[in-house]
């Protein structure tokens, strides 16, 4: 869906903290007033060293910690407030996560894999929901495992795998916690280009926490942390080449 001008942006992060330890001797603060914009259909790249937040940031936009102060509208909704019944169900609706680890079940097979969110969101699948995760499968590359299980597939498949249970339920956005970290450089290109044709035709928006600069440089947008900052956050520009 392309976005309409008068659309709120997808995430809206104003002046956000987060505080561990509050209260205590040890209390310490990793995200320092941080303010940030995701637009609807965006392919963000965000990156910094270790220790810079980047975890922090990505649990806090994917609803699964609290900030401590600040501002989060998401699709143009403020989450500061909702209880933890309220965040679970935005999360399921409006959020995809796929992990360095692919985190799949061993004694699913791939089909089922792909089905699990449906089934914890909704305690079923629909028809609908089992023939959208066909269609993943196949656009993922892999028509004919969908009925194997992890350990008959490959790193790379199994990734593309987690990938098409991140989208079964037509997020809006998708969190990826260095999706590549685990693969091979081949392995890392294809699922890399796997996530580009993702959103190319399905107007998936893509936050990517990655410590590769070649795939960072084959996103849209660079947002990069240090000490709990922005220190950048500049579009990409592409030649024809890339």
């Amino acid at each position: 869906m392309i976005p309409s001008a008068t659309d709120p942006p997808l995430i809206e992060l104003s002046d956000v903290r987060k505080s561990y330890n509050l209260g205590l001797p040890s209390e310490a603060e990793v995200l320092h007033g941080l303010s940030l914009r995701v637009e609807r259909g965006g392919f963000i790249a965000l990156m910094g060293p270790s220790g810079s937040g980047k975890s922090t940031l990505l649990n806090i936009v994917g609803l699964l910690e609290r900030m401590s102060s600040g501002s989060y509208k998401l699709q143009g909704e403020e989450m500061d407030g909702l209880d933890d019944a309220g965040l679970t169900l935005r999360r399921r609706t409006t959020l995809g996560f796929v992990f360095q680890f692919h985190h799949l079940l061993p004694a699913f097979s791939a089909l089922e894999n792909v089905t699990l969110p449906a089934l914890m969101s909704e305690g079923r699948v629909s028809a609908r929901q089992l023939e959208r995760a066909r269609e993943l499968l196949a656009a993922v590359g892999l028509a004919n495992a969908m009925d194997k299980r992890p350990a008959e597939l490959s790193g790379g498949m199994q990734q593309r795998v987690a990938i098409a249970r991140a989208l079964v339920l037509e997020p809006a956005l998708v969190l990826a916690d260095e999706p590549t970290g685990n693969l091979d450089t081949s392995s890392s290109n294809e699922v890399f280009t796997l996530l580009r044709r993702m959103h190319a035709e399905r107007g998936t928006s893509f936050v990517v926490v990655t410590h590769d600069p070649r795939l960072a440089a084959r996103c849209d947008r660079l947002v990069e942390l240090v000490d709990g900052r922005i220190a950048r956050d500049e579009a990409i520009t592409h030649t024809p080449a890339s």
